[in-house]
């Protein structure tokens, strides 16, 4: 995992030193920049994969040809097998195999990666550039006197002084004479396919196992775990990479209450640790310690949004935690997406339920996976997403409504397939398994703290003022004003409001009515209060 930066069109050096400064945490081992004409590429690296020879950027052609790349591609020994024969490879990194595959096939070539990448690649006068199917791995682009400028972070492109910054699009690559080419787009709903539960449980298991191992890929050197809040979702992603990692790393946070007890997360994740036999580690953090992580989590997460704030904090000392023991940790994102797991959608009309997951995961790429995404990067930390492998994806556009939310010990249980899917095999418990679902915030204790906070600093007076002064901002709420106030000090330009994810708000009985099929265009919805909360939580650590 790495920060990415560069420029085309001008040798402008300086700058990219600059964008790199403010990714350092993403990539504290090393640092590379390389200039071709009138492009610069700088990296900043996490060492995983060929942690001895993997400097970044890669050139080939006696520099003629390079790219830049953050992420991993778990299928790149299998790509590099096809084409090493035609090709002098200088490493054993999964980067090189890209930039080979490009040489080898051009821009079509990102179709064949399995992975979550966001890259760059210049070939001469020509360039591209990509980001992975769901978006897990973030991309921003902007001009600055005409030239083209892009980065990991807006952070970087906000320090650059680039005035006009947008979201690069997931599932697309970009040239200069193709433009924007979509190449992946979430699976049309085709929830007739699969009907027998057997048969669709186990094609769940054994995809899903297929897709946790594959994304254990690093050097022996280098140290993966995993989160296990004692939900479902992390529970059974650490359960699968147990299997594999002796006392593998495990890592739940929460608070006490008042009385002393511990929070839900906590006492389930115990549970989960102990049965799977992993090496679990706790973080129990106070109020104080939450108030004064806010600013910093607002200024790293890169959104002022209530319902992804509020769970971003927790998922900040999660990954603090986690990387005083490991490089790499997996995560249990995607699962309510998928599963339909969110507890609005018991409510939503059966036969667009698929559709309505198909549009949840079409919006992760700046919701939910930024929020993984920055928390984890600032503490150099990589996040795994196993439930959002490709061939997930689109298993789940293929079950039933019926088989995602089903009746057990009388009551409507979300992500039933799911659960139904390892109920023999001792993966879980199955108080964990079948475990009811909380809010991330809920089960670590602190989901009113923040909105406490704004209702106790901000006056009726300012709140309007803020509303006023920033009629693009999506501001409906003291706790979104007190945020967007701290964000703005960081990120000043008007242009990032439309790259930033909200969840704007609007009438669910109303519009759960006119869901359509599509995960284009406007990406900006909300389900009232409780449900904009829910839909943001971190998915890894509910049940």
């Amino acid at each position: 995992m790495c920060g990415i930066a560069g420029c085309f069109g001008v040798k402008d050096k300086k700058t990219i030193h600059k964008m790199l400064d403010a990714l350092g945490h993403r990539g504290p081992n090393d640092r590379g920049v390389h200039f071709f004409e009138n492009t610069v590429f700088g990296h900043t690296r996490l060492s995983i994969v060929d942690v001895a020879k993997g400097h970044q950027p890669i050139v080939a052609e006696n520099g003629k040809v390079g790219i830049i790349c953050n992420g991993e591609i778990y299928n790149f020994r299998k790509l590099r097998s096809k084409i090493e024969h035609k090709f002098n490879f200088k490493t054993n990194s999964d980067s090189e195999v890209i930039l080979q595959l490009y040489r080898d096939r051009g821009p079509e070539c990102v179709k064949e990666l399995d992975g979550m990448f966001a890259f760059a690649i210049y070939d001469g006068e020509n360039f591209m550039m990509a980001r992975d199917p769901i978006g897990i791995k973030p991309l921003y682009y902007g001009y600055y006197k005409n030239n083209l400028y892009f980065s990991s972070e807006l952070g970087a492109m906000t320090l650059a002084g680039v005035d006009e910054v947008h979201e690069f699009p997931a599932g697309y690559y970009y040239t200069p004479k193709e433009g924007f080419v979509e190449y992946y787009r979430v699976p049309e709903v085709e929830d007739h396919i699969l009907t027998d539960i057997q048969e669709t449980a186990d094609l769940i298991r054994e995809t899903f196992i297929r897709s946790v191992k594959k994304r254990l890929l690093a050097d022996p050197e280098v140290p993966v775990g995993s989160f296990c809040s004692g939900g479902i979702d992390s529970s059974l992603v650490a359960a699968i990479a147990a299997d594999e990692i002796p006392h593998l790393h495990t890592f739940v946070v929460g608070m006490k209450d008042a009385e002393g007890n511990l929070s839900d997360d906590i006492k389930a994740a115990r549970i989960a640790a102990k049965h799977i036999g992993s090496t679990h580690h706790e973080l129990l953090f106070t109020e104080n310690d939450y108030y004064e992580a806010l600013p910093l989590v607002i200024s790293k997460l890169e959104t002022y949004d209530p319902s992804l704030v509020r769970c971003a904090v927790p998922c900040y000392f999660t990954c603090k935690l986690a990387a005083d023991y490991v490089t790499v940790v997996l995560t249990g994102e995607g699962a309510d997406e998928l599963f339909t797991g969110y507890h609005y959608m018991k409510h939503f009309p059966v036969d667009k339920l698929n559709l309505e997951a198909r549009r949840c995961i079409g919006n992760l790429h700046n919701i939910n996976l930024q929020r993984a995404d920055r928390m984890g990067m600032y503490f150099s930390l990589e996040l795994r997403v196993p439930f959002l492998d490709v061939e997930m994806v689109d298993l789940s556009m293929k079950i039933p409504p019926s088989l995602k939310i089903r009746e057990h010990n009388g009551a409507k249980i979300e992500k039933w397939i799911l659960r139904k899917a390892f109920e023999t095999t001792n993966y879980l418990p199955d108080e964990i398994l079948w475990r009811y679902k909380v809010q991330y915030t809920q089960g670590a204790g602190c989901e009113s703290l923040g909105e406490s906070l704004a209702n106790k600093e901000m006056t009726d007076n300012e709140y309007e003022r803020i509303k006023a002064e920033n009629p693009k901002a999506v501001i409906n709420s003291k706790e979104a004003a007190y945020y967007f106030k701290i964000f703005q000090k960081y990120h000043p330009q008007e242009s990032i409001l439309g790259s930033i994810g909200i969840w704007t708000g609007f009438d669910f009985a109303e519009e759960r009515e006119k869901v359509s099929g599509t995960v284009d265009g406007d990406r900006k919805h909300n389900y009232k209060d409780e449900e904009a909360d829910e839909v943001a939580d971190e998915n890894e650590n509910v049940a």
